[in-house]
């Protein structure tokens, strides 16, 4: 028995003890589902943030621009790439961050695979896809995700486009999210701790919103229903599914439950991966923060860059995950 099987016991409570529905039931599905899947991902955030937190404190955005810095193209992209899944700085301090690493001499394209990479292949992402689909599905979405990011890094580093940054954006404070200097163990807890809880905070809305749709879609979707229009057999499948992930607003804790249903029901592994890639990826709210630093022309390129590259790689997935 592993822990997940324990949080069983309050969705079964509230579902038939409290709330009495009858047991088959597409309710009582839909609100056990919703329960146990809100326990199991506020439970998995939170530990994966805190561990993952705990580590970023001996790796701080001034080291990190120093590794970047590299003079060998390639290396820097890949060097980007992977530590954008181990740093995913936050938001207030994504800009300040991104003008860093310009002065320190990073090249554009180098900053660009860390833009792709942070958000797209987190540690909560993998941590979440690890425990809800298992080793093989994370490791394929992380060395496609990173994949994806060097290449995308190195393209936009072979074209002109230094003249389409807005340099004139004076870094801001930030929020000092990245100064750990000589922290004991017991305050790299407490800095982990405060982490791991700022974050649930920030996100759960969105946890409760995805896991409510799912569990909607779990109880009263028909499991034929998607496999019909989404299925890996259907070219538009992966596009659609990609245009629709970038006008949404959420992170891998709130889209990954959705994303478990959609397996569930008979979408294609590589079409649900593609649409939780353009939501992590390719959100609009990142695009309106990075508007500020890039002129519109720039914002566009790498969103064409990244979109295409995703939509292939959902068609890959679906060619190997068939």
């Amino acid at each position: 028995m592993n822990i997940f099987s324990l949080l069983t016991l309050p969705a079964d409570f509230v579902t038939f003890e409290l709330l009495q529905l009858d047991s088959g039931t597409r309710a009582a599905e839909a609100v056990r589902f919703f329960i146990e899947d809100t326990l199991k991902i506020f439970l998995l955030l939170f530990v994966i943030s805190f561990l993952v937190s705990f580590i970023r404190t001996f790796l701080p955005p001034e080291r990190v621009r120093r590794i970047l810095a590299h003079r060998i193209p390639l290396v820097g992209n890949i060097l980007a790439a992977l530590i954008g899944i181990v740093t995913p700085f936050c938001t207030c301090s994504a800009i300040p961050l991104f003008l860093g690493f310009l002065e320190a001499g990073v090249p554009l394209g180098v900053t660009f695979s860390f833009l792709v990479s942070s958000p797209m292949v987190n540690e909560v992402a993998l941590g979440l896809l690890f425990a809800l689909f298992g080793w093989k599905i994370a490791l394929l979405y992380a060395a496609s995700g990173v994949l994806l990011a060097v290449i995308s890094g190195v393209l936009i580093g072979m074209l002109p486009v230094e003249r389409l940054l807005d340099r004139t954006v004076l870094e801001e404070g930030g929020c000092g999210c990245g100064k750990s200097g000589m922290l004991s163990i017991m305050g790299r807890i407490r800095k982990a701790g405060s982490y791991a809880v700022s974050i649930v905070e920030r996100v759960w809305i969105f946890i409760l919103i995805g896991v409510g749709i799912g569990a909607w879609m779990h109880g009263y979707v028909p499991a034929d229903f998607l496999t019909q229009y989404a299925g890996a057999d259907q070219w538009y499948a992966v596009p659609f599914a990609v245009l629709l992930g970038i006008p949404l607003y959420a992170n891998a804790a709130g889209i990954l439950p959705l994303v478990g249903v959609l397996a569930e029901k008979g979408v294609a592994m590589g079409t649900v991966l593609s649409f939780m890639m353009a939501v992590t990826g390719l959100s609009l709210p990142e695009f309106l923060i990075l508007r500020r630093v890039m002129k519109i022309r720039l914002i566009l390129l790498f969103a064409g860059i990244v979109g295409i590259g995703i939509v292939l790689t959902g068609y890959l997935f679906n060619a190997i995950l068939a």
